[in-house]
Parts: C-alpha cells; sequence; structure tokens
C-alpha cells in the first residue's frame, strides 16, 4: 500500500490547475511550487483523464443536435458539390477530356 501523499488533494488541484491555464511548461509551474515536474505531470494527466467523457458514453441533448444539424449540412453541401461538378462538365467539356 503507498504512504499518504503529502500534498493535500486541494494543493493538488490548484497546481494542476495553474499548469493547465500557464503559458509555462509543466516544469516550470513545477520548480515555482517547488514540486518534482513529473509529479506535477502526472496529476496533471490523471486530470485530464477524469476530464474525458467515457467512450460508451451517451450524447447529450445539445450534442445530437449539433450532430443532426452537422449531418443536414453534411448532406446540403454534398448536393452544391454533385451540381457543382455536372454543371462544370457541362459547361467545360474539355474537362471531361472530350473533344472541343
Amino acid at each position: 500500500m503507498a504512504p499518504p501523499s503529502k500534498y493535500s488533494p486541494e494543493f493538488r488541484e490548484e497546481a494542476v490547475q495553474i499548469a493547465l491555464r500557464s503559458s509555462k511548461t509543466i516544469s516550470e509551474v513545477a520548480r515555482e511550487l517547488e514540486l518534482n515536474s513529473e509529479t506535477l505531470r502526472g496529476w496533471v494527466k490523471k486530470y485530464q483523464k477524469q476530464q474525458e467523457p467515457a467512450p460508451d458514453a451517451e450524447l447529450t441533448v445539445n450534442e445530437r443536435a449539433r450532430l443532426r444539424e452537422l449531418e443536414r449540412r453534411n448532406r446540403e453541401l454534398e448536393m452544391e458539390n454533385s451540381f457543382l461538378k455536372k454543371a462544370a462538365a457541362y459547361v467545360c467539356p474539355e474537362q471531361r477530356g472530350l473533344p472541343v
């Protein structure tokens, strides 16, 4: 069993937030907080992993609405693209490899 940490959960959370919000590297932030850089790097990785949604998590209502809107827009753009290809082939027969 691992020995208890000498850093409180509040200190860890604050250190992670400083590291994520700062324009400095993790090593620089760790040095300022008098921490081992690998310790802080581990805390940051753990925090980021906890923030990721589970792979099998369902979409939220907003995410589903956005997905539907993006799928609709994608269909619309595909139809426009198809039309433009046909129009270009009609207007510029040399594009199709036909003699002029």
